[in-house]
């Protein structure tokens, strides 16, 4: 198969539709189930990239994730506690810590339920029984892999009555070094992006504070590979071999970071005794527990604790869960990692950053207030690597 038509574009006016090899050579995937669309195989291809990376960076598993062409969650297959079993609904799931893909799913899943919402999977490695049992449970768009055990392909192929989106890649295959692509009838061409991220990028630390200990260094790669495939401007924070918060797509840096920080704050929570003993009512589905304790922790569009409110979610009205409570929290959490596609223009993403326990930065250097955000670092005796390179992704 060198051609696939696709139903619709981005959006269902734009016809006719399809993917191709250009030189007419074959398409490095195979459709094992469903139809997928145009976004699908964005999402689909750009995170096999991703996922493939880290796994050649890293040595280990990886999963991600995506919605929309960028990453809601990426993450190693490291064990989980207890605590972040629970806090990723996945203390059921038997014998998980034995399977490291399924780990690296489970993370990945985990870190933004609410974004994940719909999402697309991608894994590096076969596709197990324990990640198929996990991803059978969840509301997803579909999945790519470079293999399947047959168990696992059979139940995901019960998903969304046989039509779940299913996508067999070519671990081997490397596209060409050139990229091109249309916009408004014009056609751009450019190298691709074969720049390689490792820890080596971590050398020139130019802060007071130079101790970075390996398992941070790792983190610090986690959050530059994932910006790397995620749309610019972006930062991400990483902890315990988990991209734990993305801020993707704003304008202004500083937004990234408060997006991001805000989402790393919300991990952690999840993660908090309040949050972990909420009385749910045993039939509110998954997505609405998502929904609630986003609500519980951030007060969004419901108080979820008010009267009237509280009675649909639990079996008895929990206490709010106070600014000051969380404070007190987040407070203790130190040892985080960030990373920046591109230079911190002002000190003021430092100063957000380390409201979210940043201890450790990797961003790329060259602003003319590079002297302010180092002194910024310094006072909060943080560690900053600059990498020299920038990672936008368009």
């Amino acid at each position: 198969m060198n051609e696939f038509e696709l139903k619709y574009g981005c959006n269902p006016n734009q016809k006719p539709a399809k993917i191709f090899m250009e030189d007419g050579s074959e398409l490095p995937i195979e459709i094992l189930s469903g139809r997928p669309g145009y976004i699908n195989f964005l999402d689909a291809l750009n995170s096999w990239q991703l996922v493939k990376e880290l796994k050649a960076e890293l040595g280990l598993p990886a999963a991600a994730s995506f919605k929309h062409v960028s990453p809601a969650g990426a993450a190693l297959g490291l064990p989980l506690s207890e605590e972040l079993k629970k806090a990723c609904f996945v203390d059921d799931i038997e014998g998980l810590n034995d399977s490291p893909i399924a780990c690296a799913f489970a993370r990945a899943r985990g870190v933004d339920r609410m974004c994940s919402f719909g999402d697309w999977i991608a894994l590096s490695d076969k596709c197990d029984v324990t990640t198929a049992t996990m991803i059978k449970r969840e509301v997803s768009d579909g999945i790519i892999a470079p293999d399947y055990d047959p168990e696992a392909l059979e139940i995901l192929k019960t998903k969304r009555k046989g039509s779940y989106n299913i996508i067999k890649i070519d671990p081997e295959y490397i596209p060409n070094p050139q990229e091109k692509k249309q916009v408004f009838g014009v056609t751009f061409q450019q190298g691709r992006n074969n720049f390689e991220i490792n820890k080596e990028l971590l050398n020139n630390i130019v802060t007071e504070n130079k101790d970075l200990p390996e398992d941070k260094a790792r983190d610090l790669v986690v959050a530059l590979i994932t910006l790397k495939y995620t749309q610019s401007n972006s930062v991400a924070f990483a902890y315990d071999g988990t991209a734990i918060g993305v801020g993707a797509g704003q304008q202004s840096r500083v937004h990234c970071t408060r997006l991001a920080g805000g989402k790393a704050d919300t991990w952690f929570l999840r993660q908090s005794p309040r949050v972990l003993n909420l009385p749910f009512i045993e039939t509110i589905g998954r997505p609405d527990r998502d929904n609630c304790i986003d609500g519980f922790i951030n007060k969004n569009e419901e108080d979820v604790t008010a009267e009237g409110n509280w009675q649909k979610y639990f079996t008895e009205r929990p206490e709010p869960f106070t600014f000051e409570e969380q404070r007190e929290y987040l407070n203790s959490i130190q040892g985080v990692c960030l990373g920046s596609d591109a230079f911190f223009p002002f000190s003021d993403n430092i100063d957000r950053a380390a409201k979210s326990g940043v201890t450790y930065v990797a961003q790329p250097g060259g602003s003319v207030r590079d002297g302010d955000v180092i002194n910024s670092c310094n006072g909060y005796n943080m560690v900053m690597a600059f990498t020299g390179m920038r990672l936008f992704h368009h």
